[in-house]
């Protein structure tokens, strides 16, 4: 009975002497759903804490343990989670500093506001994977920049991705102006170059990742710093530009997103021979509109699918694109900035993709919004009926029109009635998606309810929906989908002598009912 005392733990209504007496149980799946009461308290969470270290540290990272309740030693992971939350003490920090243990170190690299001392220690560590987070995670300038000369190139990777390193270290990074060359790398300290890792390796204990590779230049290890380094906005463009011509289509693809590049760069990469980086290409904001209009004669469809998705595309350009890429009702940048005028246009347009897409917005004025529910397309009608502020009588208008086209974005309204969703709810024949929002709906009734119990998909939301009558819960405690019995034991409606009853089973050792 895992699953219902589980949902039993997260149960909102669940009395105080409850509760004590499922942390007495000392069972760790109960106590990882413990954690998460808002009500839990302070005792609670220290008794629990002291049980499991895993549940500690959750509770650290949640506010409920302070330093005041955890013992460094005992709780390790604990007092870690505190200093990552910026609420340890410093000396905890000077003792990680010097712990035996590399993950102990490692953690701690990655934490904010480290004393300078401690800093220092773990920029000399002796596991390049300790120095490596510091590298990842530091705040400082000065560390960061100090770390990209590091002769390791995983920890000059972790530099380059890190948006504290200075705009003109990174600069270096990437050009190695400046900078000794790297001496190591993952794959040198442990295989004799050159080397290639066999993506289908098979050698027990073999942690290389696929493409590793090194010949003496640390190649897969200096892509993977190219990679990072093209990712992190602190990145000059000068810097970076020179890979518009780079073989690796994924470098080029990083470049393409780039919103700080020069138009001729932009316009090389939208001849690229990868449809991958045109792709890329076509959803950079920083594309101006002689290039969005050459884009939307792209061969690629995931070149236009990505082209519609850009917050300035024309208008006129956005018809031919939504009709060509299927797009689906759903929020495109541009239309979601469209001006009043515009959103005029688009609801008024003889293009029903375009006035689909104008549905999808959920800020229409009533004249615009009530016209669109009467759009003859079914598609318009299905984008549109979700809409707050629509009357019922226009939503059952919508169902009896289309029926199941429609009927599961109709039952998503905000502002459906439970009588409506009573009435939609039995639908004949019945449809699933429409079950699912209705299991959902705020405004569901009992009688719907009910009915969303028939669909497997729908069954464990609804057995969580607050509409649920008292008896229904009890009677699915014992459902043979322990999902649903899981929500019905967490359901607030569940009468306390029901409560009282599953923990007095889990007291006496019960195995099932």
């Amino acid at each position: 009975m895992h699953h219902l005392l589980r949902g039993l733990a997260a149960n909102p209504a669940l009395p105080g002497a409850l509760i004590d007496r499922l942390i007495g149980l000392a069972d760790d799946d109960v106590d990882a759903a413990l954690a998460c009461r808002a009500d839990l308290g302070r005792a609670r969470a220290v008794a629990l804490s002291r049980r499991d270290a895993a549940i500690a540290v959750r509770l650290a990272y949640s506010g409920g343990l302070t330093a005041a309740d955890v013992d460094p030693v005992a709780r390790p992971g604990a007092a870690l989670a505190l200093l990552d939350e910026g609420a340890g003490s410093p000396d905890w920090a000077r003792r990680f500093a010097a712990d035996p243990v590399v993950e102990h170190r490692e953690k701690l690299a990655a934490c904010p506001g480290l004393p300078p001392d401690v800093t220092d220690a773990l920029a000399a560590d002796r596991e390049i994977r300790v120095v490596t987070e510091l590298a990842l995670w530091t705040t400082s300038s000065d560390v960061a920049a100090r770390l990209a000369g590091h002769p390791h190139a995983e920890v000059r990777g972790a530099v380059a991705a890190n948006e504290a390193t200075p705009s003109a270290v990174l600069g270096a990074l990437v050009t190695g102006d400046g900078l000794p060359p790297a001496r190591w790398c993952l794959v040198c300290d442990r295989e004799a170059t050159p080397f290639a890792h066999d993506p289908h390796c098979g050698r027990p204990g073999c942690e290389l990742p696929s493409g590793a590779a090194c010949d003496g230049g640390h190649e897969s290890t200096v892509h993977g710093m190219y990679e990072r380094a093209l990712r992190n906005p602190a990145t000059p463009a000068a810097a970076v530009v020179g890979f518009a011509g780079h073989p690796s289509p994924v470098l080029r693809s990083l470049l393409a997103a780039r919103p700080d590049l020069p138009p001729p760069v932009y316009r090389r990469l939208a001849h690229d021979s990868s449809p991958a980086v045109r792709a890329e290409l076509a959803e950079n904001p920083a594309i101006d509109e002689a290039l969005i209009r050459a884009l939307a004669e792209d061969p690629g469809h995931d070149v236009r699918r990505r082209l519609a998705h850009h917050p300035r595309v024309p208008l006129d350009v956005l018809a031919e694109l939504a009709d060509a890429t299927r797009i689906g009702p759903t929020s495109l940048p541009r239309v979601v900035a469209a001006s009043p005028s515009e959103v005029e246009e688009l609801a008024a347009s003889p293009n029903p993709t375009l006035r689909m897409l104008v549905a999808a917005r959920r800020d229409l004025p009533p004249e615009i919004r009530d016209a669109l529910a009467e759009d003859p397309d079914a598609k318009v009608l299905a984008s549109i009926a979700a809409h707050p502020g629509l009357s019922e009588s226009r939503l059952r208008a919508m169902t009896g029109r289309h029926g199941a086209r429609v009927i599961a974005r109709v039952a998503a309204n905000p502002d459906a009635s439970p009588a409506l969703l009573h009435d939609l709810a039995r639908h004949r024949p019945p449809v699933p998606k429409a079950l699912r929002e209705i299991a959902r709906h705020p405004a569901a009734p009992a009688s719907a309810l009910l009915a969303c119990l028939d669909d497997p998909r729908a069954r464990p939301v609804a057995a969580a929906h607050p509409a649920l009558p008292p008896q229904v819960v009890v009677d699915l405690l014992t459902d043979d989908d322990e999902q649903v019995a899981e929500a019905a034991a967490a359901h607030r409606a569940l009468p306390a002598a029901e409560m009282a009853r599953l923990v007095s089973l889990a007291d006496a050792g019960a195995g099932a009912f």
